[in-house]
């Protein structure tokens, strides 16, 4: 198979790493009856200076994307890899660090805790005092768009506010590296590009590393610096491709011509399992365009 083509050729290679994956494989079970989850995985992701990066993974069900994820995250029965080396900040990831945190489609709230004590739940494991967990939490919730329903349970929360919590959560840890598997896949369309557009405001505050896992490649286009594409048995790197960052909203880009024009090509080479095809048709209308 061809190597992938790369997507950050011109990153100085003087930048520190965030994470690396070097001829990563994961197989479960062992044998003949062994089925490999991802197969020689090879990628390499820099800190940026005042910008951070997110990448969008994309590829068929069973490719491993949430394997790669959760390797990253140390989380068993994924992590550690099978073969293959695996770093963090120029380090062997060993197990679960504050410096990740992971965001996925089922929220994981407390049905016990109102709003703002499952936002800042993080903070008081960490011991943080009671006065600054409520402003902090106070402070997050009106981030993400959650203000006056600090004493809310998530019983009484529609899932797109659900999320919201899940996210403030995450970040309010401020953690280097935010790792996401289809956050947004359980949302109705409009929820979800309003989820999309919120993410990339607090990324841009932030300035981490974002992983996201998507199914979509409209989100994927949308909100990826780079996009990875896997594909299935065994999960593998086929590409990555660099893309700009958006500059209006989503449900205003997704109209233009060229996005679509993005959109499926992307689909096209991901259905047909497609060989390294380099840069996407429509991305020079996009250049032109910003």
């Amino acid at each position: 198979m061809a190597e992938p083509t790369p997507a950050h050729a011109s990153v100085p290679s003087k930048l520190p790493e965030v994470v690396r994956f070097n001829k990563v494989t994961k197989a479960f079970g062992a044998g003949a009856n062994a089925k490999v989850a991802i197969q020689d995985v090879s990628f390499v992701v820099h800190d940026l200076p005042d910008a951070g990066e997110l990448i969008a993974i994309v590829g068929p069900s069973g490719c491993g994307k949430s394997t790669l994820l959760r390797i990253i995250a140390g989380l068993r029965p994924h992590f550690p890899a099978t073969s293959g080396e695996t770093h963090v900040f120029g380090k062997p990831i060993e197990q679960p660090g504050s410096d990740r945190g992971m965001v996925d489609q089922k929220y994981s709230l407390m049905p016990h805790l109102t709003v703002a004590e499952n936002i800042a739940f993080g903070l008081k494991l960490r011991g943080v005092g009671g006065k600054e967990r409520r402003d902090r939490a106070h402070d997050w919730a009106q981030k993400v768009g959650l203000d006056g329903a600090e004493d809310k349970y998530p019983s009484e929360l529609s899932g797109g506010m659900q999320q919201r919590v899940s996210i403030a959560s995450t970040l309010i840890l401020e953690p280097k590296i935010l790792l996401m598997d289809e956050p947004f896949g359980a949302l109705d369309p409009k929820i979800r590009m309003q989820m999309q557009e919120l993410l990339v405001r607090l990324w841009r505050e932030q300035q981490s590393t974002v992983f996201l896992v998507t199914h979509s490649m409209e989100e994927a286009i949308y909100l990826g610096d780079r996009v990875m594409r896997m594909a299935a048995k065994p999960g593998r790197l086929v590409e990555e491709l660099q893309l700009p960052r958006p500059d209006e909203p989503p449900e205003v880009m997704r109209k233009r011509p060229w996005f679509n024009e993005l959109t499926q090509e992307l689909l096209q080479r991901l259905e047909t399992d497609a060989p390294p095809a380099g840069e996407l048709p429509g991305l020079e209308k996009w250049q032109r365009h910003a």
